[in-house]
């Protein structure tokens, strides 16, 4: 199996992954999104030393850390990534506790198209003559959807831009996912362990309120966090960035028919239009790089040619 295929895999699990999150989160959503988001932090670090200690991966870490400690600009882009996925946990966990998945689902159809312009301007990705036409298609279906809607979507767009934006920097800083992803939670942990403690003292802790059931889900918490973003991080290093964007359409499709079908949120005529236009860039994306594909649009490259020679 080749290195794109693998990449293409892990890309799918996580997504996919993400794509059924709604449920878990709304089986805690007694719990504050500050507190549920604090648990993550707290139990993907957690679940992480786990895995470093099963692992026997202490040397590797050390030598990560030192790379990151010792390169002040190495260092400055580990605290973004930090505040990135943290700001971006928070923010859909508030979404999908708060009756707002297909805003949710919004931001994360916006947020290939972002990732797909950063892969094109930072990393100087080239996209095939199908690619273009499928992000023209792709960014018709959102601009619909935002203008019809008649008011600016902050939280679609915010979701969009924090997670467009780690998942640039973890391609650029190229830091194995599994050690990124331990340092990315290390800095952060103090921040989440001192609140937790605060919220504790004053009695407002709902983990110390909740049944056994809900605590468990509270700290499994960690391990569905940890795993859909190691799987990320391994794809965004096997497979170009353009393409992790497109893959993300499989999270936001999945979390739109949960929010429809099984938490009734309001799926309209302009909804359907909207994202009709995007699962057919889905579909062409998908298949641009087939052999059909690639020999039509080598055809209508060769027309071009000519007639601009003609011309």
């Amino acid at each position: 199996m080749n290195s794109t295929i693998k990449g293409i895999l892990y890309g799918v699990f996580a997504y996919v992954v993400w794509g059924v999150l709604p449920i878990y989160w709304k089986l805690i959503q007694d719990i504050s999104p500050f507190e549920i988001l604090t648990h993550r932090i707290i139990w993907s670090f957690v679940t992480l030393i786990v895995f470093i200690i099963l692992t026997r991966k202490f040397n590797e870490l050390k030598t990560a850390l030192n790379k990151v400690f010792s390169q002040k600009k190495v260092l400055l882009a580990m605290v973004a990534v930090s505040l990135l996925i943290s700001s971006n946990w928070l923010l859909y966990i508030w979404a999908v506790n708060s009756n707002h998945i297909l805003d949710a689902s919004l931001g994360y159809y916006i947020n290939p198209l972002v990732s797909i312009i950063l892969g094109v301007i930072v990393l100087k990705e080239k996209l095939s003559l199908w690619q273009i036409f499928s992000v023209c298609l792709a960014t018709i279906g959102v601009g619909y959807l935002t203008i019809m809607s008649g008011t600016l979507p902050i939280v679609a767009i915010l979701l969009s831009l924090t997670f467009a934006f780690y998942g640039l920097l973890k391609k650029i800083l190229n830091i194995d996912a599994f050690l990124s992803l331990t340092i990315e939670t290390l800095l952060i942990f103090p921040v989440a362990l001192i609140y937790f403690s605060f919220l504790a003292s004053n009695g407002d802790a709902g983990l110390l309120k909740s049944g056994t059931i809900e605590q468990l889900l509270i700290v499994g918490a960690g391990l569905v966090t940890i795993l859909p973003l190691l799987f990320f991080g391994k794809a965004t290093q096997l497979i170009p960035y353009t393409y992790v964007g497109f893959l993300q359409f499989i999270s936001p499709t999945i979390s739109l028919v949960i929010g429809v079908l099984l938490y009734g949120e309001n799926f309209t005529h302009k909804d359907l239009i909207s994202f009709s236009f995007i699962w057919v860039a889905c579909l062409i994306f998908a298949i641009s790089s087939t052999p059909f594909m690639k020999t039509i649009e080598q055809k209508i490259i060769n027309r071009n040619k000519k007639q601009t020679m003609s011309a």
